[in-house]
C-alpha cells in the first residue's frame, strides 16, 4: 500500500457561536489542509498518482473557502465552522473524486500546534 499526501492553505475568518471564550468573536486563521490518498498500484512511470493532479483536486475544493467568512457559507448555515467541521466538509467535498485511489483522511491545521484529522 502506498500513501500520497498533498497540502495547500486557505485564509478565512470564522466565529464559534456558543463558545465560551475568545473564539466566539470573529477572527481569522491560515489553515493548512492536507489530503492523504492511498492505493496499491503504480502506473507505468512508477507513480501512485501525479502530485499536480491531487493538488488541483484539493485546490478546487479549497478555493471557495479562501478569503471568506466561513459562517456566511451555506455549508455552515446550521453548524459552526469549527476546524472539525471544516475538515469533514473538505473530506466529503473531495469524496470519490480521488478514484481509483481511496481518500484516507483530511487533516486541517488551525495553527502550527493544533490540527484535526477527519476520515470515514
Amino acid at each position: 500500500m502506498f500513501e500520497v499526501t498533498v497540502s495547500d492553505s486557505i485564509s478565512s475568518a470564522h466565529q464559534l457561536h456558543g463558545y465560551d471564550g475568545p473564539c466566539k468573536y470573529m477572527h481569522g486563521h491560515t489553515w493548512k489542509v492536507e489530503m492523504l490518498v492511498c492505493g496499491n498500484n503504480l502506473d507505468a512511470v512508477g507513480l501512485l498518482t501525479d502530485f499536480k493532479v491531487l493538488k488541483a483536486k484539493l485546490k478546487a475544493v479549497l478555493m471557495p473557502l479562501d478569503h471568506v467568512v466561513l459562517n456566511d457559507l451555506p455549508a455552515f448555515k446550521d453548524m459552526n465552522p469549527s476546524t472539525e467541521n471544516l475538515a469533514r466538509y473538505i473530506y466529503r467535498s473531495l469524496g470519490t473524486n480521488c478514484a481509483p485511489l481511496s481518500l484516507k483522511h483530511v487533516q486541517v491545521w488551525e495553527s502550527d500546534t493544533a490540527s484535526v484529522v477527519y476520515y470515514e
